[in-house]
Order: C-alpha cells, then structure tokens, then sequence
C-alpha cells in the first residue's frame, strides 16, 4: 500500500494523460506523409496503454476513487469516439457514420442507465464480457492506422496495405463485428436494468 498522497494521484494522471493525447492522435491523422501517421499510431499506443496502466496502478496503490471511476470510462469513450469519426471522416468507406452513432449510442444508453440506478440507490454491476469491449476496439482502431501508416511505405508494402484497406471488404467485416459486439454489452446492461427494476418493485 502507498502511502505519498502524489504516488497516489498517479492513476488520475495517467487517465488525463490518455484524454490529452486523443486531440494529438487525431491531428496526425490528418497529416497525409509516413512520419505523421507512424507518430500517429505511436501515440495511440501509448494512450491505449495508459488504458491498462492507470487501472493496474489505481489497485496496487489502493488509488481508487470516485474521480478516477469517472474518469476512466470518460477517457476511453473520449479517445475511441474521436477515432472512429476521424476515420468516419478520412475513410467513410471503412467506417461509415452508422457505426460511429451505434457505438456512440451504446455508450450513451450504458451512462443513462448507470446513473438511472445510482438515483435509485442501486449499482449497476459490470459484466466481465462489457470489459472486452473497448480493448477489442481499440485493437480494430489500432489495426487500422497501422494500415494507413504502412499505405506511405515504400512498395510492395504500400501496396498491400492499400489493397487491403481500400480492395477488400475485411476492414469493414471486422467493423461489423466489433460494432455488433458493442451493440451486445449494451444491451445486456440494459436487461440487467430491467431485471433490477422488477426486483425492486413491490
């Protein structure tokens, strides 16, 4: 257990750290040469890192807080929504608009029923399976700027990253999965809502 009050912050640093290199992340993107959207995926990294990190750190240090619960789940939607629309935005034939609002959507309806049970005195637990979510997001988001990264390389790299990306149909297959996986995890936060309001009432 540690005991320096700034040891304990670190957790909460790490989580503000993640939301401060999304803007980063999302402006390297934008950048059209090989040494943007290698810093890009560089970056993303790292903030998808601190995912992990700032979780680990909060329970060896005994760190946990209201701030950081808040925090946390705030930094993770912050960073994969602003991908997914950047990529609505760069290459809306890989991530169309739709699954930008579905994920959204999920994440909106999970907060709403979140804070629904806390008015009434009550926590909605968290499925195991709900955790998967966002990692497998971020692996989908992390896949596919390495591809549009390896797109600036010299050939015959460039060309199979571009083929890939632009001449297959799998980046858009492997977004259907993770959409429909995440569209899943909310819907069962929204059947254990229900099943605890019929608990309740007399």
């Amino acid at each position: 257990m540690y005991s320096s009050a700034s040891v304990r912050y670190i957790p909460n640093a790490l989580t503000v750290f993640r939301i401060l290199l999304t803007p980063l992340v999302l402006v390297l993107c934008t950048i059209p040469t090989l040494a943007a959207q290698g810093t890009a995926v560089v970056v993303f990294m790292c903030a998808s890192a601190s995912d992990y990190y700032d979780g680990v750190l909060a329970r060896r240090m005994g760190a946990r807080s209201r701030l950081g619960q808040f925090l946390d789940p705030l930094a993770d939607k912050i960073l994969v929504l602003s991908v997914f629309g950047m990529l609505a935005v760069e290459e809306p034939h890989i991530v169309p608009w739709w699954a930008v609002l579905l994920i959204a959507g999920r994440d909106v309806l999970v907060t709403a029923l979140r804070s629904w049970a806390e008015a009434h005195g009550r926590t909605l637990r968290t499925f195991r399976i709900a955790k998967g979510k966002t990692l497998l997001q971020l692996a989908f988001l992390f896949g596919m700027l390495v591809l549009r990264a390896a797109a600036h390389l010299p050939p015959p790299i460039s060309d199979g990253a571009r083929w890939l990306l632009y001449e297959t149909a799998v980046p858009y297959v492997l977004l259907v999965f993770v959409v429909g996986f995440t569209v899943v995890t909310g819907l069962l936060y929204l059947l254990a809502s229900e099943e605890e309001t019929v608990r309740s009432d007399p």
